[in-house]
């Protein structure tokens, strides 16, 4: 029989999402290897800008700390300072103390100097250990000094 109370149907409370405000964690990266790769498409498309494919390792410190895998696709043009990138990463670390691992990918495009149409996100169900359950978005931004700083904006179960 279904929890009544004056005629509404309540929810058993394994089925009641708390909501749970976003922990923030900053840190700041540098990059241990950009290896370009070979890939070969299934079809010969030329555009205006050549497609290519790296690997990257980053390593990461402050209240974000570890380290990453990262598949990183970009369509650049070296010349001009235009193009558009999209990495995937898969994360082994820490956030704000809590140890575990999992998967975000981010996007931005440039036309020079600048960084626009960002887009984070983390990988829902990627996370594992004390990160499992991770859910959220984040950024990353590059100074004018040349520090890389990245941020998670994330809820944790």
């Amino acid at each position: 029989m279904p929890n009544v109370r004056s005629g509404l149907r309540l929810l058993p409370p394994r089925l009641v999402r708390r909501r749970v405000a976003p922990v923030k964690a900053e840190g700041t990266f540098t990059v241990h290897g950009f290896a370009p790769a070979t890939v070969e498409q299934a079809i010969d498309v030329r555009t205006g800008v050549d497609v290519g494919v790296a690997t990257m390792e980053k390593r990461y410190d402050g209240p974000v700390t570890g380290h990453s895998a990262t598949l990183f696709t970009a369509a650049f043009d070296q010349a001009s300072g235009v193009g558009t990138y999209l990495a995937m990463e898969s994360f082994e670390g820490a956030l704000n103390g809590t140890a575990g691992a999992f998967n975000f990918a981010h996007v931005a495009s440039t036309h020079g100097a600048d960084r626009v149409d960002e887009a984070f996100v983390i990988v829902p169900g990627s996370g594992t250990g004390g990160l499992a359950g991770i859910a959220g978005t984040g950024g990353m931004a590059v100074e004018s000094d040349g520090m890389h700083r990245i941020w998670f904006d994330y809820t944790v179960g």
